[in-house]
């Protein structure tokens, strides 16, 4: 069966899903950021099979989140490094380990996020960086973007209730529906 690939989809969550989408994907890595660069640190972390780790670790580099250095020309071995790419996932590990713990910990946090210099704990939360307003609620929402497609603007005004047409003119915003 052909996985679907969502690289060319102008949706940036589905753009998003094709690089880091797989559940290896985020654990490896969840692993680069607390220090794994080896090959066989990943494996004994995750218990993955070598084949699969090669793989995911390919992908990660062609997607530009790790890059590879070599460390040994015999036998020939490499490291893996986050990319600048790489780091700006970090926020989106936090709001996993926040969304874990608030949503999927009945026995209690297994991980803390914390102040590296006080201990103290963090709550992360996502907020504008141009306003600095939190982003929750119906205060903000998605809206159609200039480069999108017509199956985004399709989405969006259905999610909004309005009715889709390809000659509205300017941005289409999609409110929030509440139950």
């Amino acid at each position: 069966m052909q996985r679907t690939k969502f690289d060319e989809m102008a949706c940036p969550i589905a753009r998003s899903l094709e690089r880091v989408g797989e559940w290896w994907s985020i654990l490896i890595l969840r692993d680069a950021f607390a220090g794994y660069t080896r090959f066989d640190e990943f494996l004994k972390s995750l218990g993955i099979a070598p084949n699969m780790l090669t793989r995911r670790l390919n992908a990660l580099v062609e997607a530009g989140m790790l890059e590879r250095h070599r460390y040994s020309e015999r036998p020939p071995r490499h490291e893996y490094h986050l990319t600048e790419r790489g780091r700006d996932f970090r926020p989106v590990l936090l709001s996993l380990v926040a969304f874990g713990n608030r949503h999927f910990a009945p026995e209690g946090e297994s991980v803390l996020i914390v102040d590296a210099k006080t201990g103290a704990a963090a709550d992360p939360v996502l907020i504008d960086r141009r306003s600095g307003r939190l982003l929750s609620g119906a205060e903000f929402t998605i809206a159609v973007g200039p480069a999108a497609d017509e199956n985004t603007r399709a989405r969006l005004a259905r999610r909004a209730g309005a009715a889709s047409s390809p000659a509205t003119s300017g941005p289409t915003i999609a409110k929030e529906r509440r139950p």
